[in-house]
């Protein structure tokens, strides 16, 4: 089990998912709020059952599973509504990050939740630290281009729909800034690995 646990996030296109990647290439089990996000709303899940409850059948497909793109216009279309959904679906997502990095085997765990400046530390209150991944805006803007083959201000509009830089790094522990190679990644989740294999077995030898 794993009684060392960190909240892992950023913002769009500023490198989560390669350092998330790295941590797991030194061992370490990560539980990714956006895999749990969509496991929960399978059929069968107590989590679709009452999103049912809410917003009617008429979201889900023939085949009996959420049909996202109709969710997402009925929310977008209503705060209220959007509200209700992540009143129901959140706190589900939360608990189950929580479980899968407590019981991990690895030394500590990692929860990467990209909208965890957004949801507040507060809601947190596992997570023993937070590891931020920073990125210019203008590093995240240059990304998202070539990785969605989208232009300057729908990359812009992306980034200001997120929490901004000053947010995630007020609730920040940690913080790698991303502006550099895939090599300087790796040499950061060599440090920040050493930290915290450090930090959990103190923590250890404390109980």
């Amino acid at each position: 089990m794993s009684d060392y646990l960190i909240g892992l996030t950023g913002g769009i296109a500023s490198g989560k998912s390669a350092l998330a990647q790295a941590f797991a290439a030194r061992g370490i089990a990560i539980a990714d709020a956006d895999v749990v996000a969509r496991e929960i709303v399978e059929p069968g899940q107590p989590a679709l059952a009452a999103v049912v409850d809410r917003f009617g059948s008429g979201i889900l497909g023939a085949d009996g599973r959420l049909d996202r793109a109709a969710l997402r216009r009925r929310i977008f279309a209503s705060p209220d509504d959007k509200r209700a959904l992540e009143s129901i679906l959140h706190p589900v997502v939360r608990m189950r990050l929580h479980e899968l990095c407590a019981t991990a085997a690895s030394p500590y765990a990692i929860a990467a939740i990209p909208l965890l400046a957004e949801g507040g530390r507060t809601n947190y209150p596992w997570l023993d630290r937070i590891l931020v991944v920073d990125a210019p805006a203008g590093t995240q803007r240059q990304r998202l281009m070539q990785r969605d083959g989208i232009d300057a201000a729908l990359a812009d509009s992306m980034i200001a729909a997120q929490a901004t830089r000053a947010q995630r790094l007020a609730i920040a522990d940690d913080v790698v800034v991303n502006d550099g190679s895939l090599a300087d990644l790796e040499a950061a989740a060599d440090e920040m690995d050493a930290r915290y294999r450090a930090l959990a077995a103190a923590g250890a030898g404390a109980t």
